[in-house]
């Protein structure tokens, strides 16, 4: 068409076929899009909420180190360093120490509710140390010396004593074995009291020493004849 009226219906015919933008509001836009991304297909490989925690307490740590090693003299090597120097401290405490219990044991339990004689305390030490648990074996061995210096007179049997009470005890009446007896009293606290485990070497020393004070002679009282210490 070629008339004025021709013109413009051309014209109008060809705005017809230009894709003309849609102006949507923003708040109906932005919620169709959190429609369109609320569908699962979207987040199928997500973290999950551990895997998210575990990533938050990672960088925290990583952040926490960050900065201790921008504290620390010598940067992140003295950091290791200082780090190693407080393990080696408590291992050694732990060490010396022996594990923490929360309440002492009531230290007047030698010999237990059960009597029994020296040498079914030692046939307990024996078995304990035949299956390698060195700990019960010297517990046994040390209450079989004690009782048998009671079945022997050389103490009164009396409830309660302490290894510590019997080997001062002992110690009086057996000079030459008073180091020795003060020695197993130690290791009898500390394995039975102190958390410290105890080996063959140990048992071993505690096996000589019943054996030596067995054979020895004691000074029964102060007004006995000479020759009778051993």
């Amino acid at each position: 068409m070629t008339g004025p009226g021709g013109t413009s219906t051309a014209v109008r015919l060809i705005r017809a076929d230009v894709d003309i933008p849609v102006d949507t509001p923003r708040v109906p836009a932005r919620e169709a899009a959190q429609d369109e991304l609320s569908d699962p297909m979207y987040h199928e490989h997500d973290p999950n909420l551990l895997e998210r925690g575990l990533d938050h307490f990672w960088d925290w740590i990583g952040d926490l180190f960050a900065g201790a090693a921008g504290a620390a003299p010598g940067g992140p090597l003295g950091l290791v360093v200082l780090v190693l120097a407080v393990v080696g401290l408590v291992a050694a405490l732990w060490w010396r120490l022996g594990t923490p219990r929360r309440a002492a044991p009531n230290p007047e339990a030698l010999f237990g509710s059960t009597t029994r004689s020296a040498a079914d305390h030692r046939t307990a030490a024996a078995a304990h140390a035949e299956a390698n648990r060195w700990t019960e074996a010297v517990q046994e061995r040390m209450r079989a010396l004690v009782r048998s210096l009671e079945d022997r007179a050389v103490l009164d049997p009396r409830p309660g004593r302490t290894a510590d009470e019997a080997a001062a005890e002992a110690g009086r009446l057996m000079s030459a074995h008073a180091d020795r007896l003060r020695a197993a009293a130690r290791a009898f606290d500390d394995v039975t009291y102190g958390g410290r485990t105890a080996d063959a070497a140990a048992y071993r020393t505690l096996c000589a020493l019943d054996l030596d004070i067995e054979a020895a002679k004691p000074l029964l009282t102060t007004d006995t004849a000479p020759g009778a210490a051993g």
